[in-house]
């Protein structure tokens, strides 16, 4: 049932989310702009990560976040893994992009994925959580806007909240079956709105709502998990979140919304940060635990390498065991702190490795044909006659 749903509804979220979300996939790409030689961040590159903290510091609060940073993939990463007639193709792509959208992929300073959890209503049911993709860069959020209106064939409505208009889109196959399965409710609409005329937000239409509040200075995200999230602005792509916070949430440990209730998990007991960086000859692995104490940290660390041992000892493939072997896993005070660092040569190695067309397998259960030996003829041996 959910591939079918899946199936009906792409066509209509891709009107959406495509504007926002598939810039994602354009990480991948080179933009024109000459890199240094040592790998080290340009002038543009460093202003870019000092202003990028100011720009999410207008986000609502999340539970969870994924910041990508999608300019110093473009300039930085993606040349140094990507063969020049692949270059060349996508940076064509950027260019009838930027003719009929006004959108250069390789211009977008950053995209957020954010997700928040709810409190039970007053039903006491399970509230799934709401999510939100937010994009920011050197394009009008406006025109994107009218592009989304224009896409959506009539299908785009409109709704006023505050200073902002909303596109509002159903999704119809998951609202039918929202009327079977309640939980699918909040999945059944998704909105769109520019939150002002460099960014541009897709989503769940109550964290949209919330988006614009703390556009307008109410409600932000706290300092405390935006410096979580980047502890290294540089990043190619962190992720930060609190699963323990967002579970006593969804279960009503912090109360509902009804009813409210002195908080009960006070603990940071498994919030976690990661980030994939670089410098001139690596791929870096930033990441920590949080384990509460040092007992647990201790202990945790030494379950983890226990299992990290294992999986590398079973897997066969060498590139595989080489990248296992590289992480380092260490409990350092209340964390469990995750390091490796991969030579871009390996990545660049194992990339080229699996885009080598596969060989066909031979179907060992059919034997080969094998040719009879010939048969050799015997020699005719003429009887002699004996004279009578």
């Amino acid at each position: 049932m959910e591939a079918y749903i899946l199936k009906r509804t792409l066509p209509q979220l891709l009107l959406l989310v495509l504007l926002v979300l598939g810039i994602i996939t354009a990480a991948r790409a080179q933009t024109t702009q000459t890199l240094a030689v040592n790998g080290a961040s340009t002038d543009s590159n460093s202003a870019h990560s000092q202003t990028v903290p100011a720009a999410l510091a207008a986000l609502p609060e999340a539970d969870t976040l994924i910041f990508i940073n999608s300019r110093r993939i473009l300039n930085e990463a993606a040349p140094r893994l990507m063969p020049e007639k692949d270059r060349a193709d996508l940076r064509k792509t950027f260019a009838d992009m930027k003719q009929f959208a006004g959108v250069d992929p390789s211009n977008v300073d950053y995209i957020v994925i954010a997700v928040r959890f709810r409190k039970p209503t007053a039903e006491l049911t399970f509230m799934p959580p709401e999510f939100m993709a937010v994009a920011s860069g050197d394009f009008s959020s406006d025109s994107l806007m009218v592009l989304a209106r224009m896409a959506s064939e009539g299908k785009l409505r409109d709704e006023k909240y505050g200073t902002k208009t909303l596109g509002l889109m159903t999704i119809d196959p998951i609202a039918k079956e929202a009327e079977k399965n309640p939980i699918l409710k909040s999945f059944s609409e998704v909105a769109i709105v520019p939150l002002n005329a460099t960014t541009i937000a897709v989503g769940s239409t109550a964290y949209l709502k919330a988006a614009i509040d703390a556009e307008e200075g109410n409600k932000r995200i706290s300092s405390e998990s935006l410096n979580s999230l980047l502890r290294d602005p540089s990043a190619l792509i962190s992720i930060a979140g609190a699963p323990l916070t967002s579970f006593s949430k969804t279960f009503g440990l912090l109360g509902t919304e009804a009813n409210a209730r002195e908080p009960r998990c006070d603990s940071k007991f498994g919030d976690f940060y990661a980030a994939l960086t670089m410098d001139a000859s690596n791929f870096m692995l930033r990441g920590a635990l949080n384990a509460d104490n040092p007992d647990t940290a201790k202990i945790i660390n030494s379950l983890i390498n226990g299992l990290l041992r294992q999986a590398t000892s079973s897997v066969p493939d060498p590139a595989a065991q080489s990248l296992l072997k590289a992480l380092s896993i260490t409990p350092q005070e209340n964390e469990i702190v995750v390091r490796a660092d991969v030579p871009q040569q390996m990545v660049l190695d194992i990339i080229k490795e699996q885009m080598k067309p596969k060989k066909k397998a031979v179907d060992s259960s059919v034997a080969p044909a094998t040719k009879e030996p010939p048969t050799r003829k015997r020699p005719l041996r003429r009887r002699s006659r004996r004279s009578s």
